[in-house]
């Protein structure tokens, strides 16, 4: 963890789940945390246990699918002078249904977030990164970014998007010392599937055990790639070889697979 020692780490999504583990591991090595979440009371809590000599944390309460909450944290970014040299975009929002029965603003709140306030964040903090000549940006995607998702069409292009943007951006910065990496794991043990069931339908996200790890190794895998400067990772043997070999599959077979799908699902 060398590369994040005196680091100030933005965390966005720091309540919970892989955002609480990245929070966990970064401070014993950090200078400085800035936790951002909408749950002000979980910040304080997780600030109060992570506290110690030589750290400092600061927790903002945002809604970042609220353009106004998400310039207000920039402004306060900017007035506290800090810099911050390591951007971890963790915050994402999940919808699991059908598209055409889906609620609106569910999907809109979904692409503010997922899209909007992390392309927007990124914009706004690369311009120090690259002034500095070091830094890092850390993206949470999801495996959904590999391969179209039928009941998740729409969090799966959004993450197609994230894992995208990474990639593009990594090769503009190359030899600015600035470096991104997305991280892009399968089902973990958070809230985040229970938010992403729709209330009333019965139905929850499925997720094998095989596929499952642990928030806090998907958080170690994240910073570890970062710290190796890999462009790219999908924490947990089992996942990583299976996305890697469905990705090698012509998209004809694979359309045919997710059209037999649906049937069944309907």
């Amino acid at each position: 963890m060398n590369f994040f020692h005196g680091c100030t780490a933005l965390i966005t999504g720091a309540s919970s789940g892989i955002g609480e583990q990245f929070a966990r591991q970064l401070a014993p090595h950090a200078r400085s945390l800035i936790l951002v979440a909408r749950r002000l009371d979980r910040l304080g809590a997780l600030k109060l246990e992570l506290d110690r000599p030589g750290l400092t944390i600061h927790c903002h309460t945002a809604d970042l699918a609220d353009e106004v909450q998400t310039e207000a944290l920039l402004a306060a970014l900017a007035a506290s002078g800090e810099r911050v040299s390591l951007l971890v975009n963790n915050a994402g929002l999940g919808d699991h249904g059908f598209f055409e029965e889906s609620d609106w603003s569910r999907v809109s709140t979904m692409l503010d977030v997922n899209i909007k306030a992390l392309t927007r964040l990124t914009h706004a903090l690369l311009p120090d990164l690259v002034r500095a000549g070091r830094g890092a940006i850390l993206n949470v995607s999801s495996v959904a970014s590999l391969l179209p998702l039928p009941k998740m069409a729409v969090y799966a292009a959004t993450k197609a998007y994230v894992t995208s943007f990474s990639e593009a951006l990594r090769a503009e910065l190359r030899g600015t010392g600035v470096s991104v990496t997305a991280l892009c794991p399968g089902p973990v043990s958070t809230e985040f599937g229970r938010i992403a069931d729709r209330p009333g339908t019965g139905e929850s996200l499925p997720a094998p055990e095989i596929f499952k790890v642990p928030a806090e190794d998907v958080a170690r895998a994240g910073l570890d790639a970062v710290e190796r400067d890999r462009a790219r990772v999908i924490p947990g043997w089992f996942v990583c070889t299976v996305m890697t070999i469905a990705t090698l599959v012509p998209i004809f077979i694979v359309r045919l697979f997710l059209t037999q799908r649906r049937a069944e699902k309907r």
